[in-house]
């Protein structure tokens, strides 16, 4: 039994800990503004890398260089996945309700959908490819996707 307690310790002291933006819980502590910024702020990071991606592309006899590409493209391979998360884990999950197919306010639910999957599928699109427009459109996506939360209204 003691090993077994001090075996528990050491797995909880261990463990690997993963932090996420906002847990799945209904709290109702809600901060749509602040997504969408911290979703700006990846696609900018997502824009950086690229530009030094496409710089960098040229060297490619060239170690560090290429060590500084990988380190790049997995910089904004892991921005485009946070994106995909917040849109996932945060709005569609939490914040986007499902209307009925004949009930009042369909339309609007759909394009609504439709508003957070094209920030999801542009965020996808940075993921496959290492073009200026791909965050570009990211960024577009984001921008149509404020109009949904008030975004205006925010202070920052």
């Amino acid at each position: 039994m003691k090993h077994f307690f001090a075996a528990a310790f050491a797995f909880l002291l261990f463990a690997p800990v993963t932090a996420f933006g906002h847990c799945q819980v209904p709290c109702g502590i809600y901060d749509d503004t602040a997504r969408i910024d911290r979703m700006l702020e990846d696609t900018d990071t997502i824009e950086k890398s690229i530009l030094a991606i496409v710089e960098l592309a040229g060297t490619r006899n060239d170690a560090k260089a290429m060590n500084q590409m990988v380190r790049w493209i997995t910089t904004k391979e892991d921005h485009a996945s946070d994106i995909i998360s917040i849109m996932s884990e945060y709005f569609l999950a939490q914040k986007v309700k499902p209307v009925a197919a004949e009930a009042e306010g369909r339309e609007q639910y759909l394009a609504k959908l439709a508003d957070h999957h094209a920030v999801m599928t542009a965020a996808m699109k940075t993921k496959q490819d290492a073009r200026a427009e791909t965050a570009t459109d990211l960024r577009a996506a984001i921008e149509t996707l404020k109009k949904h939360y008030k975004y205006e209204d925010h202070v920052h």
